[in-house]
C-alpha cells in the first residue's frame, strides 16, 4: 500500500491563517445527511476555537452543520504524535468538533466525508490504496467500495472503525442491558446497552416503528448512570433479516439518534455501528455479522469483523465550497444569542 503524500509534497497550495478581510475557505459535505463544515488547515495555522466552531455550525447565522472537520497534518497536533507512532502513514489528522464547539473522539460519517475531501484536495488517490488517517480514537483506514444493489448513492466508502467493546462486560451481555434511559414521548424508563466504538453510545430497543416516530429527541434523553463524558443515545427497531448479494443473511434495523453536543442528527456513523452491534448482541449466537442501518438520512452498512473490529460503509457527498465572512457569522451568532437570552424567537 502506498502511503499518503507528506504535507510538503501536497500539490495544492499550503493553507494560511485566515483573516477577517480574506475570509475562511470552507467546504460543505455530508454522509447520509449527517452534515459537516470542512476546513483545509493542513499546516495547522487556524485557531479553531469553540466559538468559531459554533459560528460555522450555526444553521441560521453560519453555514450550518452537525460538526466541523479540520484536515490538518498529524505532525502539527499533540494528538498526532500518538497516531504517527501507531502508523507513520497516518499523515493527515481528522480534527473533529461537535456543533457546540466541544472536541469529539471521531465521527464515522465524518471519516468518509474527510476521505472525499482529501481526494478533492489531491491529498489521496484511492488507486494507491486505503487512506490512512489519524483521529482521537486512533488510526482509521478508508477505502472505496461498491454501492450495494438497490441503494441510490453515487459512491460509497468503507472504514475500519477499530475495536468495539461492551463496557459492561459479560454481565451486560447476559442481562442485555447496563443502563436506564428516559426518552421524552415514550412511556417508562427503558433498559439500554452501552457500546463503545471509540466514543460512548447507549442503545435501547423500541417496540416498533410507531415508538420510533413518537420519540421526542429535541430534548436530550436522560441516562442512568450518568456517563462521565456524555453519551450518544440510539433508538432502534429491529427489522426483518434479508439475503445479501453473497447469499448470506443480512440484518436490518431502523434508528434515530441523539448526539451529545449536537442533538438529534439525520445520521450518526458510530451510532449506526453501536445500534447494529447491540442488536447483534441481543440476538445471540447465529446472528448476522452484516447489518443495514436505516437512518433518516439514508442507509449505511455495518460489518462485525472477525478480529473484533467493526467496519462502517456508506456514502460521502461534497455539496459546496465557499468563503466565509468571519465577521458576519460572528455578528449573526452574537445577535442570535442576544435574542435567545431575551426570549425572542
Amino acid at each position: 500500500m502506498t502511503s499518503v503524500p507528506a504535507p510538503a509534497a501536497a500539490p495544492a497550495p499550503a493553507t494560511v491563517a485566515p483573516t477577517v478581510a480574506a475570509g475562511l475557505p470552507v467546504t460543505k459535505g455530508h454522509g447520509t445527511q449527517n452534515d459537516f463544515v470542512l476546513l483545509d488547515d493542513r499546516d495547522g495555522a487556524l485557531d479553531l476555537t469553540p466559538a468559531l466552531v459554533r459560528d460555522l455550525a450555526d444553521r441560521r447565522a453560519g453555514l450550518g452543520g452537525d460538526g466541523v472537520i479540520r484536515l490538518v497534518a498529524s505532525s502539527r497536533l499533540p494528538e498526532g504524535a500518538a497516531v504517527l507512532a501507531e502508523d507513520p502513514a497516518a499523515t493527515w489528522f481528522m480534527d473533529y468538533r461537535n456543533a457546540d464547539g466541544s472536541v469529539a473522539e471521531m465521527c464515522g460519517n465524518g471519516v468518509r466525508v474527510f476521505a472525499a475531501f482529501a481526494q478533492r484536495l489531491g491529498l489521496w488517490d484511492a488507486a494507491d490504496g486505503a487512506l490512512v488517517l489519524g483521529t482521537r480514537a486512533g488510526v482509521r483506514r478508508v477505502r472505496p467500495v461498491p454501492v450495494p444493489a438497490g441503494i441510490d448513492d453515487a459512491a460509497w466508502f468503507a472504514v475500519d472503525m477499530g475495536r468495539w467493546t461492551i463496557p459492561g462486560g459479560d454481565d451486560a451481555v447476559r442481562d442485555g442491558f447496563d443502563a436506564q434511559v428516559a426518552v421524552t414521548g415514550l412511556d417508562d424508563v427503558r433498559p439500554a446497552l452501552r457500546v463503545d466504538v471509540g466514543n460512548p453510545h447507549t442503545v435501547l430497543a423500541l417496540t416498533g416503528p410507531d415508538e420510533l416516530v413518537a420519540a421526542d429527541l429535541t430534548r436530550a434523553p436522560q441516562v442512568r448512570p450518568v456517563p462521565p463524558h456524555g453519551t450518544n443515545v440510539e433508538l432502534v427497531v429491529p427489522l426483518a433479516e434479508q439475503q445479501g448479494d453473497d447469499g448470506a443473511l443480512v440484518g436490518r434495523v431502523a434508528m434515530r439518534v441523539h448526539e451529545r453536543g449536537v442533538g438529534e442528527t439525520r445520521s450518526c456513523g458510530t451510532g449506526a455501528c453501536a445500534a447494529a452491534l447491540a442488536v447483534r448482541t441481543w440476538a445471540g449466537a447465529g446472528a448476522p455479522d452484516v447489518w443495514l442501518v436505516d437512518v433518516p438520512g439514508g442507509t449505511v452498512r455495518v460489518t462485525a469483523l472477525p478480529d473484533g473490529h467493526v467496519e462502517l460503509a456508506g456514502p460521502a457527498v461534497l455539496v459546496a465550497t465557499a468563503t466565509v465572512d468571519l465577521a458576519a457569522v460572528a455578528a449573526g451568532a452574537s445577535a442570535g444569542a442576544s435574542d435567545a437570552a431575551a426570549g425572542r424567537p
